[in-house]
């Protein structure tokens, strides 16, 4: 598969959220066939929550920009088991969450399968997504709307609180290499 550019969303309201979050970035700097290439700044920001399930506490949400020669589906399955990994309550998902996954955007690709839409449905609803994808790409182009990350965000209407913070994404574990496939000299 060629590489496509992806949008991974993370966030955690459980625990120490920084930490979390600072662990989830490293674990995709060790994606196979895939590069990290852009991290937003960390934003705390309310739970979109009508029914309450989230519970009280506010999340620390980011993106990692990613180009990958992963298909969508074997991202989101690592994504998935990354999630467990990190403590995700599978019994409770809708609940509050150590960390949570998005795969909000893939190329201009358009899926709609069982288990993973993208691009995804609610990204362009949300403040806590957009502003850190206007931070990371404002011209990139959403692949249904036909608009710019930049356009869609001028014309939100979501009175969820988001607050930038002065935290450096990934700041307690150091980028390492990526993985990759060794060659046939190695």
């Amino acid at each position: 598969m060629p590489r496509e550019i992806s949008f991974i969303g993370f966030g955690s309201n459980v625990g120490d959220r920084q930490e979390l979050c600072d662990r989830a970035i490293a674990l995709m700097n060790l994606l196979p066939l895939s590069q990290v290439t852009g991290v937003s700044s960390y934003y705390e920001t309310e739970p979109v929550d009508p029914e309450g399930r989230l519970g009280g506490h506010w999340f620390y949400n980011g993106i990692v920009r990613l180009e990958t020669s992963l298909s969508p589906q074997r991202l989101l399955a690592i994504l998935q088991e990354t999630e467990r990994g990190l403590g995700r309550n599978e019994i409770n998902r809708q609940g509050p969450r150590t960390m949570d996954f998005d795969l909000l955007l893939f190329g201009q690709h358009q899926i709609d399968q069982p288990g993973l839409t993208v691009p995804h449905p609610r990204l362009h609803k949300r403040r806590f997504v957009m502003e850190p994808l206007v931070e990371l790409d404002p011209a990139y182009i959403h692949p249904a709307l036909h608009r710019s990350m930049h356009e869609l965000l001028e014309a939100l209407d979501d009175p969820n609180q988001v607050t930038k913070l002065s935290i450096k994404p990934g700041s307690t574990y150091p980028a390492r290499p990526t993985c990759s496939v060794p060659t046939a000299s190695e």
